[in-house]
């Protein structure tokens, strides 16, 4: 009887270590615990820790939480000028709503990477066929990523889950027409150099013109106002001269030394050799008359 009783004993000691062990539920820190009831979700446990459930008639799947990164396999993708170009992207996502994402995934992250391949796939095909392909090279520095997510839109709502970033490994020409493109756009750019180049040497020559047509004014007005300044300073002198030798003591001086300047002038050269008559103005400075 004492055998029997520990055995019942340890059997009902089984069975309710079991019982409470399949009461409790943990939660990791990057889960969701999603509690069902007969097949059906009951309610979702978000915050890490312990909870509980109902025993054999409650049971517990999980979520992850965490952001995931799903990884493009590389495609070819055609631009709105006819140009092949490959595309090799990334995208990282998470699960917003664990609900929807168990209803229409069935909780598979393997399902949810497959609607996400098709989607992104189709949204950037959309996008770049009807960009050019200068537009697509250019628009790496965000602006695609941004355009390709705005086209995604709120289609994966239904599945619960969210795209937090679209990004471009690579986004490149085939080999076999590399050199070809890059040609064409170091053409293209040249052209653009050099329409900037005509377009500046034009503006140069419209300045030096201007500027010449302001110096030459100026040099006329500085010339003009100068011969005005020699005029009145003619005048001047004239007016001071005719003051100075208005009687006939100064004006006989006067004509003294317009005498020698004239007798001077009339030395220039080798030849100091004058004839003069007696009744020259000079002859007679020197008759002392």
């Amino acid at each position: 009887m004492k055998t029997v009783k520990k055995v019942v004993l340890a059997i009902v000691i089984f069975v309710v270590v079991i019982t409470g062990a399949s009461c409790i539920v943990i939660t990791g820190e990057n889960e969701y615990s999603l509690i069902r009831q007969f097949g059906r979700i009951d309610h979702v446990v978000s915050e890490a820790g312990i909870s509980f459930k109902i025993p054999f008639i409650q049971s517990a799947d999980t979520l992850p939480r965490q952001t995931l990164l799903y990884d493009l396999s590389p495609s070819d993708v055609i631009t709105s000028d006819k140009k092949t170009m490959i595309c090799d992207s990334y995208i990282l996502w998470h699960i917003v709503d664990p609900v929807k994402f168990a209803q229409t995934l069935n909780g598979s992250v393997a399902a949810a990477e497959g609607r996400l391949d098709a989607i992104v796939y189709n949204s950037t095909k959309n996008i770049i066929s009807s960009t050019s392909q200068d537009d697509v090279i250019s628009g790496r520095n965000g602006a695609l990523s941004q355009a390709i997510l705005e086209n995604i839109g709120t289609s994966l709502d239904q599945y619960g889950i969210e795209i937090l970033a679209y990004e471009t490994k690579k986004l490149d020409l085939p080999s076999d027409n590399k050199a070809a493109v890059y040609e064409r756009m170091i053409s293209e750019r040249d052209n653009i150099a050099a329409t900037y180049t005509a377009e500046g040497s034009s503006e140069a020559q419209i300045i030096r013109n201007t500027t010449d047509m302001e110096v030459t004014v100026m040099l006329s007005e500085a010339e003009r106002e100068a011969a005005i300044l020699i005029a009145e300073g003619e005048a001047e002198y004239m007016r001071i001269l005719s003051e100075a030798y208005n009687d006939e003591t100064k004006q006989e001086f006067y004509s003294f030394v317009r005498s020698l300047d004239a007798l001077k002038l009339s030395m220039q050269g080798g030849n100091k050799t004058i004839i003069l008559s007696p009744d020259s103005p000079i002859a007679q400075i020197f008759y002392g008359k």
